[in-house]
């Protein structure tokens, strides 16, 4: 199995590039190849100006040989730092990751289907903020929630399997022994990344929603909101 690990962070020597090196170490214990790309370090042009660049075309190429992809960055004002946000805006291009036509019917494939089918996704996210507060109760929303544009509009809408987010909170209070736990949970919870069940958004069909793309007034009934494309 072939991993793909994106990294943002601007200091190497922070807890994002321990959590780098633990989790690349794990995958490569478990048998796993990784290519590594770290935005910061390779000074990577966030801008979207032209489609089809050359850099573009050998990141495309990178995440195409991908069986996994591995995304790590510091939740920064309930996103993604903008680099990482430039990476997707200028990798994930029409034609290669959405606007891929169904061989049947000419239709762009999306939302379980399109150009990433068939690979999964992680995340792996600091933040400053207490476990509860990215609860289902917290202020700041439940992380799944938070991150809906990322795990549902981008991963999900490009055929993509999204996997809950691997979420290290309480950052600026990390000691020697929660450190160690942290590194082993990681080190866990990718050692089984191709089993665990991918977040169980609804795919885009007929039985689920109109040609309006709406849910059926059937579908998750009493449900509004972004819990209602779920199934589970």
């Amino acid at each position: 199995m072939h991993a793909l690990w994106v990294w943002a962070h601007p200091h190497a020597s922070s807890l994002n590039g321990r959590l780098r090196e633990v989790g690349m170490k794990a995958l490569g214990a478990a048998g796993w190849s990784v290519d590594e790309i770290d935005l910061y370090r390779e000074g990577f042009n966030p801008l979207l100006v032209e489609r089809g660049e050359a850099d573009v075309r050998r990141h495309q190429d990178r995440l195409r040989e991908a069986d996994l992809l591995v995304v790590q960055f510091p939740l920064w004002w309930y996103s993604v730092p903008a680099i990482l946000k430039g990476w997707i805006d200028r990798v994930f291009e029409s034609g290669f990751a959405f606007d891929v036509p169904d061989p049947e019917t000419g239709k762009p494939l999306k939302y379980g289907k399109g150009g990433l089918v068939g690979k999964r996704a992680l995340t792996i996210v600091t933040a400053g903020d207490r476990s509860a507060t990215l609860g289902p109760r917290g202020i700041s929303g439940d992380i799944e929630d938070v991150l809906w544009p990322l795990l549902h509009g981008t991963f999900w809408y490009t055929g993509m399997d999204p996997l809950r987010p691997h979420l290290i909170t309480d950052t600026d209070t990390i000691d020697a022994q929660v450190m160690a736990r942290i590194e082993s949970d990681l080190s866990v919870r990718l050692e089984g990344v191709m089993t665990e069940p991918r977040i169980d958004y609804r795919p885009m069909a007929e039985e689920h929603y109109d040609h309006t793309i709406r849910l059926h007034d059937s579908v998750a009934p009493g449900k509004d909101g972004l819990s209602a494309h779920r199934e589970g």
